[in-house]
């Protein structure tokens, strides 16, 4: 890394450090008013930097943008304090349908319910609230029924760039998400 942008490394990670989402190079680029290429540079100094052993920290892409995060080795000790707070924790339930709606996305309520052997209108009504899913359209099926799927927030909740991200089911798991029939 040039020498010389030290200052301008100083003042990206400073952003990262105050600003509480992920932000875009692009995003970085308007606040700091350096170029996009001077950025980029800062980036790949901060992710340098960040992955030597003795750093807590290390600069992770979370839904398309960068953001500060704990190493995930020290997570374990700091979540119980430092999770997400307005959150709080998800019922055994409400984490039984969101999975199901993270892995089969698009959904339906009926199809939920056909996984699950349980009516999942209150763990949707309460995965809405908190902006974890959202209806993304309807069915062509008779009824027109909602389809659900995982938000943003979902992405941010759980620390992942993109669905794709998600931990792979193994045969014994992903017989448990098929549609009983």
């Amino acid at each position: 890394m040039n020498v010389n942008l030290e200052k301008e490394m100083g003042l990206v990670e400073a952003v990262l450090f105050l600003d509480s989402e992920p932000l875009t190079v692009e995003s970085i680029v308007k606040i700091t008013e350096l170029s996009e290429d001077v950025v980029s540079q800062c980036i790949e100094g901060l992710k340098e930097k960040y992955s030597q052993d003795n750093s807590g920290m290390e600069l992770s892409v979370i839904t398309g943008g960068w953001t500060l995060t704990p190493k995930k080795e020290y997570w374990e000790v700091l979540k119980e304090r430092y999770g997400n707070k307005n959150m709080g924790r998800l019922s055994r339930s409400a984490m039984e349908v969101l999975s199901i709606i993270a892995y089969k996305q698009p959904i339906t309520r009926a199809e939920i319910e056909a996984i699950r052997g349980v009516p999942p209108d209150n763990m949707i009504r309460l995965l809405q609230e908190r902006q974890l899913v959202k209806e993304t359209g309807r069915k062509d099926a008779p009824g027109r029924p909602c389809q659900f799927g995982t938000t943003k927030e979902f992405l941010k909740f759980f620390g992942l760039n993109s669905i794709a991200d998600l931990p792979q089911l193994d045969e014994k798991e992903s017989e448990r998400f098929e549609l009983a029939r």
